[in-house]
């Protein structure tokens, strides 16, 4: 009995280490995964450097990727970080009160 009392902390801790780090990971990881999947073309994307640009063609591993006019490298799909907001979304105009 005094041995599982002993290893009672030692679960306990691994368990909140488990809820808080490895569990929201994961889930991230997941998420990133499933966005990086559903890439069309046409998207505007941000890739983990910072760079932005315009989705123009999709392979298996790698995306050709337009970031100025005229200037489309090819990157891997995991080098996407995030799809930018689609521009039209926000309204900049000042409202009148």
């Amino acid at each position: 009995m005094q041995e599982l009392a002993s290893l009672l902390p030692l679960v306990g801790i691994a368990l909140l280490f488990w809820l808080l780090i490895i569990r929201p990971a994961s889930r991230r990881q997941k998420e990133l995964a499933r966005m990086q999947s559903s890439l069309t073309v046409g998207d505007e994307v941000v890739l983990t450097s910072g760079f932005l640009g315009t989705v123009r063609e999709l392979h298996d591993d790698t995306v050709r990727l337009e970031l100025a006019e005229g200037v489309v490298v090819t990157v891997a799909r995991g080098a996407i970080g995030t799809i930018a907001p689609q521009q039209g979304l926000v309204d900049d105009e000042p409202k009148e009160i």
